[in-house]
């Protein structure tokens, strides 16, 4: 007898249909980097599961003027877009939409194409606009029929109007969501531009003030005061105490004594005091020649911010939100509120828009009463931790301030060199100090360690590494196994409590984030990563890949037919470029080689092929600011819980560490950052091949499919839940929250 089958609970997206429905995108106020990439992910999988979808170009003004402004979009019509900066179907302010008379217009103009859902990428306001519309769409529609605008049919099929947000803001200012739409590719740019101020800064000692953009969100301030180990940041939730001329002068005169070469300041265009009183960098400059004589100047980057080509981060984000965005349009009752897709963790959700609106808005009103605090705390938890890691690395104590503790802590690096390790250290470092422990760094990683490669690391000593590549530790793959007791000797020798291991399975998040050509051209491209897939899939979803080869899905030479003649047709049309990803380890026979003389072979007549291993490029270079930043605050709070693990465990002089949860594994699990015993993760791991056994990345294999217009089933079990922002407060003192 056959064992009963276990049922399916899954909510697959093939049981919602888009037949009948029209679907209309916009980008409204400020442009960002990824909008594009939003604007791609709607129109393909609004068209994919039946719908029509309509670009509105020019925002609001385009909605109003309506016209040739509202077009049918269709498949090919977004290709080649992804990698584009701003927005191609333009933004503009609106006036005309701020009257009811407006809106009537754009009501009628929406109606005639039949258009009742409506997905606006924006900011605050924008999204606040779309909200009130939808408010008034019935009084709207009431009053077109008065006016025998519109019939009674067309009033009652289109009598409800559904709203989804996604937010495209460079400054990362709208509270419910992690990050939005933009902000990651604007701090790439900044990011860029004080690597290049470093040299220069350095070879003539000087001081560098910059202004970023945040007229009242200091967000890409404080991160990339962090992620370039900024000596002074100045912007609006974190108004400086009087004195502070004083305070930073001394700092940069004592960093400048501590032979640092250069001092870099970052200012938020938007930075006060505590008396309302404007930060300027003109001010700043003024101020340090005069107290300092330091040679200073001032770079203003201005709208270098907005530009350039997204970030694989933001087209990844912005690809998400877009067919999460469909997907909560689908599923709209005509009692569903507006929503807005955010980023929590790693989870894209929906909350109820005008909850972040107001959120928002609450914190203007808190900056306005001075309630900073207040301020900080609406901002939301990733504000919070970048904050609060910001403080504990750049307020130096004088050794007699420090607290007194007896624990010594090492710091060494593992497996390959990976982007962000540098910064990870600096961090570690640094913090295990300002708790007052000795901090050793260990070199060569478990080689070094059992060859007694240890010393002690001061606070200077890892000035200037945040933005840089690979290890400077050192590092080799080294296994500890066959040393462990040279290296049990080497912590009895140097009395080591705690051991920070940064590294592991080999991990890069760096990979060539597109490969764009001229006139029908396939570009088959090998990536790393062993037997782990992630670098090829998010590569591919970052970059429009049509196929990606990986480990986890195995693959037979029917799968390498379906996918040649797919993309074969797909060539026959407007578009003119095809991208294949391969990783290294996904099938020993059919390697690199044999797939490029395969599409070759195949594709004759209709594209050419080119093919590039990409090798050990991925591992080279600076650090992003999201290693730089995510490194700096892992080990931060990896240091905090050595520190309160040592204390509870400390007994009669001694450090006793025999349970389980006294070796753990930091990392992040869905929304939070969590403490994972090493023990619980044997059984979690494939170690033949160094991959864990479950990967929450494969759920976004099938959007990837789905933008390359293949037939698949996507699980959405985890979407469709309105929640509420509250939900995502940090709770004090909670280790698992998230970063």
């Amino acid at each position: 007898m056959s064992a009963p089958k276990r049922q399916d609970t899954r909510k697959l997206f093939e049981n919602l249909s888009g037949h009948g429905k029209s679907i209309a995108v916009l980008t409204s106020g400020g442009d960002a980097q990824g909008m594009n990439a939003a604007v791609r992910a709607v129109v393909r999988m609004g068209i994919y599961v039946g719908a029509k979808v309509y670009f509105i170009h020019e925002g609001y003004q385009g909605m109003v003027d309506g016209g040739d402004n509202i077009k049918e979009a269709s498949w090919e019509s977004v290709s080649s877009m992804l990698q584009v900066g701003g927005t191609v179907i333009g933004s503009a302010r609106c006036k005309a939409f701020r009257t009811r008379e407006g809106r009537l217009q754009a009501a009628l103009n929406l109606v005639q194409k039949s258009i009742t859902n409506l997905c606006v990428i924006g900011g605050d306001g924008s999204l606040t606009g779309a909200n009130l519309f939808r408010e008034e769409w019935s009084g709207l529609l009431d009053e077109l029929l008065q006016k025998g605008a519109i019939s009674e049919e067309a009033a009652r099929s289109n009598s409800a109007l559904h709203i989804v947000g996604m937010v495209g803001s460079i400054d990362n200012d709208f509270c419910g969501t992690d990050m939005t739409i933009g902000t990651d590719s604007a701090l790439h740019r900044i990011i860029e531009v004080v690597d290049a101020i470093m040299t220069t800064a350095q070879s003539h000692q000087r001081t560098f003030v910059l202004e970023v953009m945040g007229r009242h969100c200091g967000y890409l301030a404080l991160v990339s005061a962090l992620a370039c180990g900024a000596d002074w940041v100045f912007f609006p939730e974190m108004p400086p105490e009087d004195g502070w001329e004083e305070n930073m002068c001394q700092k940069l005169s004592e960093n400048r004594a501590d032979k640092k070469r250069l001092n870099i300041i970052i200012v938020a265009e938007g930075a006060i005091d505590c008396h309302n009183k404007p930060i300027t960098p003109d001010y700043i400059k003024d101020l340090v020649v005069r107290n300092l004589g330091f040679d200073t100047r001032v770079t203003i980057l201005g709208h270098v911010q907005r530009g350039g080509t997204p970030s694989a981060f933001d087209r990844i984000l912005a690809s998400r939100m877009g067919v999460e965005a469909v997907l909560a349009l689908l599923e709209a009752s005509p009692g569903t509120p507006a929503c807005v897709v955010s980023l929590v963790g790693n989870q894209a959700v929906r909350l109820p828009l005008m909850e972040c609106v107001q959120m928002t808005q609450e914190v203007h009103k808190a900056m306005d009463e001075k309630k900073f605090e207040d301020a900080v705390r609406l901002r939301g938890r990733s504000f919070e931790n970048n904050l609060s890691t910001y403080r504990l690395l750049c307020n130096r104590k004088a050794d007699s301030e420090l607290p007194h503790s007896s624990f010594n802590v090492a710091v060494l690096n593992v497996g390959a060199p990976a982007a962000g390790m540098n910064a990870a250290v600096r961090s570690a470092v640094r913090v295990g100090i300002t708790e007052g422990h000795k901090m050793f760094a260990v070199s060569d990683g478990f080689e070094g360690f059992y060859k007694g490669q240890i010393k002690e690391i001061k606070w200077g000593d890892v000035g200037g590494w945040t933005g840089q590549g690979g290890s400077l530790l050192g590092t080799k793959r080294t296994l500890p196994g066959k040393h462990l007791e040279q290296i049990a000797q080497q912590m009895a020798l140097h009395n080591i409590n705690a051991l920070l291991v940064i590294g592991g399975f080999e991990t890069c998040d760096r990979i060539k984030q597109s490969a764009s050509g001229t006139k029908r051209r396939v570009f088959i491209i090998e990536t790393m990563g062993g037997y782990c897939g992630y670098l090829a899939t998010v590569g591919g979803l970052a970059a429009g890949a049509d196929t990606v080869y990986i480990y986890e899905e195995p693959i037979d030479i029917r799968d390498l037919q379906g996918n040649v003649e797919h993309l074969t047709e797909k060539m026959k049309t407007t578009i003119q470029r095809g991208l294949v990803l391969r990783n290294e380890n996904c099938n020993e026979n059919f390697t690199t080689d044999f797939i490029y003389q395969l599409y070759s072979e195949e594709g004759r007549g209709v594209f050419d092929c080119r093919k590039n291993i990409l090798g050990h490029m991925q591992q080279g270079g600076a650090p992003s600011p999201f290693d730089r930043n995510f490194g700096t605050k892992v080990a931060a709070k990896a240091v905090q819980w050595l520190t309160k693990t040592m204390k509870e465990s400390y007994k009669g002089g001694r450090v006793f560490a025999n349970s389980e949860d006294s070796a753990c594994l930091l990392g992040m699990r869905r929304r939070a950052m969590v403490f994972q015993p090493v023990a619980q993760l044997k059984q979690e791991t494939d170690f033949e091949h160094r991959i864990p056994k479950e990967q929450w990345w494969l759920k976004l294999r099938p959007l990837m499919k789905i933008l390359a217009k293949y037939k698949t089933s996507y699980d959405v079990s985890d979407s469709g839940q309105l929640e509420h922002v509250g939900r995502f407060r940090a709770k004090e003192g909670d280790p698992s929250t998230a970063i």
